[in-house]
């Protein structure tokens, strides 16, 4: 089956999932899932995104990622591929942590993305763990409705927005449409051709932008990334004969700044097999 097709712009909006390699878990404990918080909140940051919900679950996760600059598959590059690192590394074992990449559906803000909000917030609910949302701590549910400090890094002026009034008003009216929907049918009934959560208007307008990426493919790789430093600035300094140290400066390449695997064999003179095997060797670590 052919892998769904991947649409990146500026504001898109998707829910993102990834899942433990053959359904495994990939949080053990609560320093797992704070953890993991820590790394969005590094990862929302450096790629200027907003979160408007999440729910960590036991073999995999939910997120609404808003990205201003169209940067989805960049930021969720770093993101597993940390979060598999650290993993190895704490359980002092090799391999993939995820089943294959990650799942990201667009949202049409506007229609969508309330309800979706509440779905995902209310994914331990569904399969029984606990009986209200608030009971979850690892959601965003929490701090939206205010019984807990909001992270830097989660968003919810758009949510409450949505229902107005003053803030804690707001946030009593968000509080009663979540509850309002333990029992209701799921919204992947809505879903369209596997990528989107929009209305046919929505993905009518989107069929120009596909035609024109079709035209172009895509921005040259150099401009979208104006602003990451060169490779002779990442590698400098660095001595051959220190394996460990220039193994971490690849995968930073590669993960952090989006350099594929050829440029940085044909900065550092190696073959793309070496590329490869020192960013294996970070993955399992």
């Amino acid at each position: 089956m052919a892998r769904p097709l991947r649409i990146e712009f500026p504001g898109a909006v998707y829910h993102v999932t990834s899942r433990g390699n053959a359904k495994q878990a990939i949080f053990l404990d609560d320093e797992d899932r704070g953890g993991f918080l820590d790394l969005l909140s590094i990862v929302v940051e450096r790629f200027n995104w907003l979160c408007h919900a999440y729910c960590l679950m036991g073999n995999h996760y939910h997120l609404l990622i808003e990205t201003p600059k169209g940067n989805l598959s960049k930021g969720m590059r770093e993101l597993n591929g940390v979060c598999t690192q650290g993993f190895n590394q704490r359980y002092r074992r090799v391999g993939h942590l995820f089943q294959g990449r990650y799942k990201a559906i667009l949202v049409e803000k506007d229609n969508h993305l309330l309800s979706l909000c509440r779905y995902v917030v209310l994914n331990p609910v569904r399969v029984g763990l606990i009986e209200r949302p608030e009971q979850w701590r690892w959601s965003s549910y929490r701090a939206t409705i205010g019984l807990v400090k909001r992270p830097s890094f989660l968003t919810a002026d758009w949510i409450l927005s949505q229902f107005g009034g003053r803030k804690r008003v707001s946030m009593e009216r968000y509080r009663r449409f979540v509850m309002e929907g333990i029992g209701k049918e799921s919204p992947w009934e809505t879903l369209k051709g596997q990528i989107f959560w929009a209305t046919d208007e929505f993905i009518k307008q989107l069929s120009s932008l596909l035609d024109e990426k079709e035209k172009i493919k895509e921005v040259p790789r150099l401009q979208r990334y104006v602003a990451r430093p060169p490779l002779s600035e990442l590698f400098k300094g660095k001595k051959r004969k220190e394996r460990k140290a220039e193994d971490k400066t690849i995968y930073g390449a590669y993960v952090r700044y989006g350099y594929t695997m050829k440029e940085i064999a044909e900065h550092l003179g190696f073959h793309y097999a070496t590329i490869s095997r020192a960013i294996k060797r970070m993955e399992q670590v």
